[in-house]
């Protein structure tokens, strides 16, 4: 059996920056065994799987650590495969998750889209763990079913932060993401989370399903250009569009072979 793969860098306008994510192209569902060491195989952070159905695509999200929901940056890779090298002919299309639906768009010849439901964070009290983990004042602190988002007052203290990872791997969340209003645009972030293998995630499109519905709040407008501050870097176009949010950047193939089972 051949099947082709992709490695993407997503939310970059060039390799060796932004998320990057495998995408591995099957004509059906193999044992989550083999999904499994396939993902290990490529000692990947994570292989998003396609399946192609006509009128949609069956997609589904696999890390070292086992197959998860939603991954927002192989979302925006799968996005790439499938506009840009499958189906160039359709402007958006159908992403079907075990748990939901993924619309994605071609906004341009640069920009690719993505469309999800908000995850809110809802305000709450700063654990006392949180607070010794990162080491520096916050002027508020935000919660939701996966993550813990704490906001600053500038992009400078953002980029400073050096959290103790032991510490985070204590919470009862997955994750962290440190947030600030933007200097050369509306926010910018940072996002933690050694629970899941990754001490700092490149870039975490999951986590703007949170953060751009507090920014649009705070800030009083919809559309926005975030920045994620990790050492790869990625920028993020991103608009709230009702109770959805739509995330667009650019992605840099950096792979394409074959895959012999």
């Amino acid at each position: 059996m051949k099947l082709d793969v992709f490695q993407i860098d997503a939310f970059a306008s060039r390799v060796f920056a932004g998320n990057p994510a495998m995408v591995c192209c099957l004509e059906e569902w193999l044992d989550d065994g083999v999904l499994q060491s396939i993902t290990t195989e490529h000692n990947a952070a994570v292989v998003a799987f396609l399946v192609d159905r006509g009128a949609h695509f069956d997609i589904r999200y696999f890390t070292a650590l086992g197959e998860l929901g939603l991954v927002g940056h192989a979302s925006l890779a799968a996005a790439y495969v499938v506009l840009r090298v499958l189906r160039p002919d359709l402007p958006e299309a159908v992403l079907r998750r075990r748990n939901g639906t993924l619309k994605v768009a071609s906004l341009s010849d640069k920009l690719l889209a993505i469309t999800l439901p908000i995850l809110p964070a809802l305000g709450c009290p700063a654990p006392a763990e949180l607070t010794a983990a990162l080491g520096v004042p916050f002027t508020e602190t935000r919660v939701n079913d996966n993550q813990y988002f704490v906001i600053l007052e500038r992009e400078a203290e953002v980029s400073k932060l050096a959290p103790d990872m032991a510490g985070l791997m204590r919470l009862d969340r997955d994750g962290v993401i440190a947030t600030a209003p933007g200097e050369n645009c509306q926010f910018v972030s940072r996002a933690f989370a050694p629970k899941e293998g990754l001490p700092e995630d490149p870039v975490c499109g999951s986590a703007h399903l949170a953060l751009v519905p507090y920014w649009s709040e705070r800030l009083g407008r919809s559309e926005h250009l975030a920045l994620q501050l990790s050492p790869r870097g990625g920028e993020l176009h991103c608009s709230l569009r009702g109770d959805e949010v739509r995330l667009a950047g650019r992605c840099a193939l950096f792979m394409e072979g074959t895959i012999h089972i």
